[in-house]
């Protein structure tokens, strides 16, 4: 029992052996993570068109939720933009932003992500994320990221612009050029200048100032928090917002409100989709950042507990005034490289958030949604790899096309049509190259035991003796098409006496295959032709035993490739067999 509850709650396994060194290094970690989280948060809620304050609510619950029920002990959860940019666009469709409807409908699509993910934990089916293939992911990403850095472009220049696509928004910017802000324009390309300069320049520029690493480090990662204290001050001195220059305003000041989605059928039923697709992106996403800190410490992750984990920390926020939230890959590389040693460092992270919405609030009236724009341009823009557009063209002109259809699309028309593209696309490509499973015809390397490719390697073969190496599993898609491909090469020419069919990389038959199978050895029987099996791994050989296959084949089913071909060739050919 209380294994089982382990499996189900991580923290009941790694709270044991908690020790004074973990604490230390989670808290220095939620330290560095919490100055990052402050301005991010703000900035994500903005563009997630939320009120800036979702953002903190939205990095409190969920994260104390995911320290119980997670297992990744680096994954910082919160918002993150892809999530908050597929967040605007569903939420957008429902209600009109800055209303109380939208922020309800946020709370429902955060119910609905978290349900889903739970649902698919307690089910076992994380293995359902591994339909989006990594090319197509890394397309929508990168689509995703010009998008969002796209769409911030308004509160730099100080206009009033929408679309949830590039045209639109382009549109959008366009129009309203000859209403841009200077102070605006000045404020956000000095703050996007300075955030892009932390990035790559600041702690070099420290070390060589004679800074310590650590301290180094811990400014560089304070680099954001630099921009808002500057830039806020900048406005409040110079009276900026009077010449309409756009602040954040009054946010409440106090700790998460308790809040109740709207599970209404109609809303519901206007967000499920999106709610599914937020789940699955986001779910890709975290479990990718998890397994890759977790196996730099040779650490390992439950896929399926993950989505339980995530699916709490949805359900968290959407009952304390957030909106869907996921692990992301910054925070998450931050959490990692400040030494967060156990999920405890989310833990404090979410207290020095409890702290800053209860004490800091007031400080950010004065806070130019220029500065979180650039926030966001600046984070979102390190997402953009066009480089995989040349990498899959070439390697795989199909995973190029699925690339290239889902930027695309993800572009064009937005990003739940990008995504459903993608996700179609992973399938569709997978039914079809699987539809045409490479079947080889084999013959045996002179001295060797060994089979391979007559095309590709000088083997010997039997006049009469075919044998076609299937390298794929047989089910509906693709059952057809051995059918036609074994039909065709004992009617080409010759004469064949036997057809060996070498199983050695099939690891399932499904029904479909069956009556495929059943229709070559009939086939072949009326042509006076043995059919015959080799190396049937022993799942697929249980089940062709509960059928009439192996009753009615007309020739045997050999242990190996080479047993086949000295009781069917060498006899019959004078090759001397191989070694």
């Amino acid at each position: 029992m209380i294994d089982r509850l382990r499996r189900f709650i991580p923290v009941l396994d790694w709270g044991r052996t908690y020790d004074r060194s973990d604490l230390s290094n989670d808290v220095i970690a939620a330290l560095i993570v919490t100055i990052m989280l402050v301005p991010q948060s703000l900035a994500y809620a903005l563009l997630a068109g939320l009120p800036p304050e979702a953002g903190i609510y939205a990095s409190i619950a969920p994260i104390l939720l995911y320290a119980v029920f997670g297992t990744s002990r680096a994954l910082a959860v919160g918002p993150v933009a892809v999530v908050s940019l597929l967040t605007a666009s569903a939420v957008g469709q429902v209600a009109a932003q800055g209303t109380a409807g939208y922020a309800i409908a946020a709370l429902t699509l955060a119910l609905l992500s978290g349900a889903l993910l739970l649902a698919m934990g307690v089910l076992r089916l994380g293995f359902l994320a591994n339909f989006l293939s990594h090319p197509v992911i890394a397309g929508f990403i990168t689509a995703s990221g010009i998008l969002i850095a796209a769409s911030q472009l308004k509160h730099l220049l100080g206009i009033d612009a929408h679309g949830h696509t590039l045209p639109q928004i382009l549109s959008g910017l366009l129009e309203g050029l000859n209403q841009v802000n200077p102070a605006t324009l000045i404020l956000g390309v000095l703050a996007t200048g300075f955030l892009f300069w932390v990035r790559k320049g600041m702690k070099p520029a420290l070390r060589r100032l004679g800074a310590g690493p650590v301290a180094a480090d811990i400014l560089t990662k304070a680099g954001p928090v630099m921009a808002v204290i500057a830039t806020t001050v900048a406005v409040w001195g110079l009276n900026l917002a009077d010449r309409g220059v756009g602040i954040v305003g009054a946010v409440p000041q106090g700790l998460p409100p308790l809040t109740l989605p709207d599970l209404s059928p109609d809303l519901v039923g206007a967000l499920l989709v999106p709610a599914i697709l937020i789940s699955v992106i986001g779910f890709v996403e975290s479990v990718s950042v998890a397994q890759t800190l977790a196996a730099k410490k040779r650490q390992r992750i439950d896929p399926d507990q993950e989505l339980i984990g995530l699916g709490a920390a949805n359900i968290g926020a959407a009952f304390t005034g957030g909106y869907p939230v996921t692990g992301g890959f910054a925070r998450s590389v931050v959490n990692f490289d400040a030494g967060a040693a156990t999920p405890a460092a989310g833990a404090f992270t979410a207290l020095g958030l409890m702290l800053a919405a209860v004490a800091l609030t007031p400080l950010i009236y004065f806070l130019p949604k220029a500065t979180l724009a650039a926030t966001i341009i600046v984070a979102v823009l390190s997402l953009v790899d066009f480089s995989i557009l040349r990498k899959t063209w070439g390697y795989s002109r199909s995973d190029f096309a699925a690339v290239a259809v889902t930027m695309a699309l993800t572009l064009g028309l937005g990003v739940e049509t990008g995504v459903a593209a993608g996700v179609a696309l992973s399938v569709l490509l997978h039914l079809y190259k699987t539809s045409r499973p490479h079947v080889a015809e084999v013959g045996i390397v002179p001295e060797t035991q060994h089979f391979r490719n007559i095309l590709r390697h000088k083997v010997d073969t039997v006049p009469g003796l075919i044998t076609l190496r299937v390298d794929e599993s047989l089910y509906f898609a693709n059952a057809r098409f051995l059918e036609d491909l074994v039909q065709e090469r004992v009617t080409r020419g010759g004469e064949i006496r036997d057809v060996v069919l070498m199983f050695s990389a099939v690891n399932a038959v499904d029904y479909s295959a069956l009556e495929s199978l059943e229709a070559i050895n009939r086939r072949l029987g009326d042509m006076g032709i043995g059919l015959h099996l080799s190396e049937v791994k022993g799942p697929v050989m249980d089940r062709l035993k509960t059928s009439h296959l192996l009753q009615n084949l007309n020739g045997r089913v050999f242990l190996s490739q080479f047993d086949a071909w000295q009781a069917l060739g060498s006899a019959k050919s004078g090759i001397a067999p191989g070694r």
